[in-house]
C-alpha cells in the first residue's frame, strides 16, 4: 500500500517537483496539491493523507495556522513543514502546532523522500541544522532549570516578587526583613542565575515558570 501526500505550496515550480519525484516512487503516491492556505484548509480533512508537506509562509496564511486547526481533525496525518525559514520561532510554533517534521528548502529529494518514509514510520524527521537548534534549546532549558533549582526558598520568593513589580522596600515590608537583606539576596539571585540586572532575572525566571 503506497503513502497518499498532500503538497500544500505556493511556489507552483517546487509544489509540482515535488509531486513529479513523489509519484515516480513505488510507495508513494500524491493524492493532492494546493497552491493557497485557504483552499488546503476547506479539503485537506476531507482527504486526510499519510503525510502533508506543508510550507510555513503562504501567500495568504501560515501553514503553522492551517496544522494548528486541522491537527485535530486529522489525527492519522502527519504534518513535515518544507520551509525556507528556519529561525527558532517558526521551528518551535512549526512543532508546537503539531507538526512531525522540519525540512529546510534545498535539500536533497532523496532526503524529501527518505522523510516521507521516516515519518509515516512514525520518525520525526529534521534537517540537520534545525536537529542542532532544537538540542541547543532543549540544553539551554536544561542550564537554566538547574540555575533556578540553586535559588533557596527565600530567593524565589524575591524574585517572584520582582516580577510582580514591588520594589525593594516594598519586598522588604512584605518579607518583614531589612532592604539590605533583599539587596544580599538579590545579589545571591543574579549570580546563580548568571544574570547582571533585574530585568534579565526576572526574564529568566518567567521564561521557566512557563
Amino acid at each position: 500500500m503506497s503513502i497518499s501526500i498532500a503538497i500544500v505550496e505556493d511556489e507552483k515550480n517546487y509544489n509540482n517537483a515535488l509531486k513529479k519525484v513523489i509519484d515516480y516512487q513505488n510507495d508513494m503516491k500524491v493524492v493532492a496539491q494546493f497552491f493557497d492556505g485557504s483552499t488546503a484548509l476547506k479539503k485537506l480533512s476531507n482527504i486526510s493523507p499519510d503525510v502533508v508537506m506543508m510550507d510555513i509562509q503562504l501567500q495568504d496564511m501560515l501553514g503553522i495556522d492551517i496544522i494548528g486547526k486541522l491537527k485535530i481533525e486529522m489525527p492519522n496525518t502527519q504534518f513535515i513543514m518544507c520551509t525556507s525559514f528556519d529561525n527558532d520561532e517558526m521551528i518551535f510554533n512549526s512543532l508546537k502546532a503539531g507538526a512531525i517534521g522540519y525540512l529546510i528548502k534545498g535539500e536533497s529529494m532523496d532526503k524529501i523522500l527518505s522523510s516521507i518514509r521516516d515519518v509515516y514510520s512514525g520518525g520525526a524527521p529534521m534537517s540537520f541544522s534545525i536537529a542542532r537548534r532544537v538540542l541547543a534549546h532543549f540544553e539551554k532549558k536544561t542550564i537554566e532549570i538547574k540555575d533556578l533549582e540553586e535559588l533557596t526558598k527565600r530567593e524565589t520568593e524575591i524574585v517572584e516578587l520582582l516580577s510582580q513589580g514591588l520594589l525593594y522596600k516594598e519586598i522588604a515590608d512584605k518579607l518583614f526583613i531589612s532592604i539590605d537583606t533583599v539587596k544580599k539576596h538579590v545579589g545571591n539571585i543574579y549570580r546563580k542565575l548568571h544574570v547582571n540586572n533585574k530585568v534579565e532575572a526576572i526574564n529568566k525566571f518567567n521564561h521557566f515558570k512557563n
